[in-house]
């Protein structure tokens, strides 16, 4: 009985603190969830609204097609000094302000102001009216043409007398050209003929001749005798004199060319001064 008693009490006890282990562990279990740290709260942009989610972060390929920032200034740089070159070569054409025809040569148009030459804007002048267009032997073709038909000077027909009257024709062109050249560089006489601002026949008509045997000093303003062009004529007949047949007499050559010089510049200019008229007249658009 008391065994029995024993045994009854030994596995009360025994339940009891198996019961009050139980309660500790679950105790302290609950312990620790309780102080467990709360997670961070996700973190926010300060203009992200709650809830909305950020953009993707740019990958590198657009940061490719964006390009440098840097690159991107040097780039503007280049176009800015780009169109600055160009604005100031525009600039620089413009204060030139010159027109070229076949038969006129080079002109300034009626309401074009004139402006002092430099050095290498007389050098391209003389060029194109001396050598480097087509023009410039045409004119003397066309001459020797009538020199032909006249047989002077007084050399052999046919295509070898043509010949000679044209290179006889060039030559003296070509020294007459490049001595007016010199001069007019020398005194800085305007080479140009400048159409006139006036209006009425008369008045162009008269600006045409006038301007044959007066131009520009290098104010553009005060007209001086042609010196250097008439020198230049003279010059090129005395010199073609080397060449001509007898019989041979530089003072008449060099006469006879001023007198060309004074008739076929005062034609070239007025056709210069008419030309939209003209080529109205016959039906070519201006």
């Amino acid at each position: 009985m008391l065994l029995k008693i024993a045994g009854g009490w030994g596995r009360g006890c025994l339940s009891f603190v198996m019961l009050c282990l139980l309660v500790v562990m679950a105790r302290n279990l609950v312990w620790a969830q309780g102080n467990e740290p709360a997670p961070p709260p996700p973190a926010q942009n300060s203009g992200q609204a709650p809830g909305k989610e950020l953009p993707d972060a740019p990958d590198a390929s657009k940061k490719d097609e964006n390009g440098n920032p840097v690159q991107q200034v040097e780039d503007k740089t280049k176009q800015v000094v780009v169109m600055t070159k160009d604005t100031a070569t525009a600039g620089i054409l413009k204060a030139r302000d010159w027109e070229s025809s076949r038969i006129a040569g080079i002109y300034v148009g009626k309401n074009r102001k004139l402006v002092t030459l430099t050095t290498k804007q007389r050098e391209d002048i003389y060029l194109h009216q001396t050598l480097t267009t087509p023009e410039a032997y045409g004119k003397r073709m066309f001459a020797a043409l009538i020199d032909q038909a006249r047989g002077v000077p007084a050399w052999q027909g046919g295509i070898g007398g043509y010949g000679e009257r044209w290179a006889s024709r060039e030559g003296q062109f070509i020294t007459a050209n490049s001595l007016a050249a010199l001069g007019n560089a020398k005194l800085g006489y305007e080479v140009r003929y400048d159409r006139c601002k006036c209006e009425g026949t008369w008045h162009r008509a008269r600006h045409a001749i006038i301007r044959n045997f007066l131009t520009y000093d290098r104010s553009e303003e005060t007209l001086r005798p042609q010196w250097a062009l008439f020198g230049g004529a003279f010059g090129g007949g005395v010199v073609a004199t080397a060449w001509k047949p007898s019989p041979k007499n530089a003072w008449v050559n060099g006469g006879w060319a001023v007198v060309g010089q004074a008739g076929y510049g005062a034609l070239l200019n007025f056709i210069t001064e008419f030309a939209v008229e003209i080529n109205r007249k016959q039906g070519v658009g201006q």
